[in-house]
């Protein structure tokens, strides 16, 4: 949902808000964390963030600004998480760590706008290597206190039922047939915290959260368009769960994401996967959440990586050199228990699209770092032709469709096609370990190895806008081959374990493990 950007995940470190003429070159450092924070911390952090803030629009960064008001307005927050030392993470199905994960916008995929039109695209989305569908809420929109002509797709009016702009439950119901024909998997997005002011639900108040003077409150002060659900009323859980058995029978979709699942307890969501295995054992849950270990022990099988999409934006923006993804890398695999999943991401409707924020090469290499690491790869509505147009607030609460064919761009499917074909064809690249690599670019370069016990691929990726020649740190560089992927050239200036990246480029290296 449109929730400012929901930052939960970064604390600021190092950052002395006394040095007024503090350059923006020496840049404070942000690390994911995983426990709460309470009103004195943020009382401080606030004094240290305008701070930043100041930096930031000396430095015309708008967006940054933006994301650190949001972290400052998720960041009240005096919730215990669990120690990641004493938790397992929950045994997902196989194949999901395999996946690739396309997010669709029904309103805004096509000139039409309906499910119809989704269904249409479902061979082509097949053939890139899509094999999970996670539709954004399909319900009626309210239309009380909406934001935007259209309103926000999170503000839902009754979850039993189809936007009557999308189509009838018919069509619904063929989607889901045809993308099972294609061994793709269905999951809808769940708005469990909340609903519209003009919500069926509005006929028992009792299921909402009030203020002192028993009026009905939204789940945060920020959005004015929905009204929060009161998850201490039995009644409430019941109908949630009721809910999401509906959709698994009676239209057999495969599974949820959870709009921000941490503002639902904890307890429910596990409730509710012990019903809803009882439905289907095979059901996927995700969880709209990050730096919440807690969450993939007995609810979720993955959760959003926020604190690595940050990173990336950190960097891309010049706020920190390239190391500072790795870093990060290692903070969250610190955090969490072993085998723990992460959706890796750089595009989605909570931001303004990534070739806005990067440029065509620059989203390109982010979204190669995503494609290459651990966890599971997330696209977003278009973002395989390299579609501009708005996504976040205020285009989601509008009719801005994807355009399909914009021109001046590389060749982007061929070489997602390409990447999501070598990714499932070799295990190393989705279960394999994950080693980062010294380098003698770091500030512009991450280099890292995928690898099992057959085979090892080297990944680097000059994440700069500049020219890099560097060597990176191999104890035997013999016998890597470059990977051929689409039309991308081979290193003809790169013998390892010395390379040339041009601006914004990456190369793939590919070596059998002999035994």
């Amino acid at each position: 949902m449109d929730h400012s950007i929901y930052v939960s995940e970064f604390l600021l470190d190092g950052f002395d808000p006394s040095a007024k003429d503090r350059s923006i070159n020496q840049p404070a450092r942000f690390l994911p964390f995983n426990f709460g924070l309470n009103k004195t911390t943020v009382s401080k952090m606030s004094i240290i963030l305008l701070n930043a803030m100041k930096n930031l629009a000396r430095k015309s960064s708008l967006l940054l600004a933006v994301l650190y008001l949001g972290w400052l307005a998720g960041a009240f927050s005096d919730q215990a998480q669990a120690n990641p030392s004493t938790l397992k993470t929950r045994p997902s199905p196989d194949w999901l760590a395999s996946s690739v994960v396309y997010e669709i916008f029904p309103r805004n995929f096509s000139q039409a706008g309906d499910l119809n039109a989704i269904t249409a695209r479902l061979d082509e989305l097949n053939d890139l290597g899509f094999n999970i569908l996670w539709l954004m809420p399909i319900h009626p929109t309210g239309e009380k206190l909406q934001k935007g002509s259209l309103g926000s797709p999170f503000a839902v009016r009754d979850f039993y039922a189809i936007n009557p702009a999308y189509g009838t439950t018919n069509d619904f119901k063929q989607l889901v047939a045809q993308a099972h024909q294609r061994n793709m998997k269905v999951v809808m997005d769940i708005v469990a915290g909340q609903t519209s002011w003009d919500s069926v639900l509005m006929a028992h108040p009792e299921f909402y959260l009030k203020d002192t003077n028993g009026n009905i409150t939204p789940p945060d002060p920020a959005w004015k368009d929905v009204a929060g659900l009161d998850y201490t009323n039995p009644d409430v859980r019941h109908y949630m769960i009721d809910m999401m058995k509906y959709w698994l029978t009676d239209y057999n979709v495969d599974g949820f994401r959870c709009d921000v699942a941490p503002n639902v307890p904890l307890d429910f969501w596990e409730q509710a996967r012990a019903e809803l295995e009882k439905v289907n054992s095979q059901v996927i849950i995700l969880a709209d959440a990050g730096a919440k270990p807690e969450l993939l022990t007995n609810a979720f099988d993955i959760d959003s990586s926020w604190s690595m999409n940050y990173a990336v934006d950190m960097v891309m923006n010049g706020l920190q050199p390239a190391s500072y993804i790795p870093d990060s890398w290692n903070h969250t695999d610190e955090q969490f228990p072993d085998k723990c999943l992460h959706l890796r991401f750089t595009d989605s409707h909570e931001q303004p699209r990534a070739v806005a924020r990067y440029g065509l090469s620059g989203a390109l290499a982010a979204q190669i770092l995503m494609l290459t690491l651990d966890g599971v790869p997330l696209f977003y509505n278009g973002m395989e032709v390299g579609d501009a147009t708005e996504s976040a607030d205020p285009a989601l609460f509008e009719k801005m469709p994807v355009f399909w064919n914009p021109g001046g761009r590389p060749p982007l499917r061929t070489i997602y096609h390409d990447l999501i074909k070598l990714r499932k064809q070799n295990p190393a690249l989705c279960t394999g370990t994950v080693e980062w690599l010294d380098n003698t670019a770091t500030n512009q370069v991450v280099s890292f190895l995928r690898k099992d016990d057959k085979n090892e691929f080297l990944v680097l990726i000059n994440f700069s806008s500049s020219v890099v020649l560097g060597s990176v740190t191999l104890d035997a560089a013999d016998g890597f081959e470059p990977v051929s992927i689409g039309d991308q050239p081979r290193p003809i200036d790169t013998s390892l374990p010395n390379f040339k990246l041009n601006s914004y480029s990456w190369y793939i290296f590919h070596q059998a493990i002999s035994k």
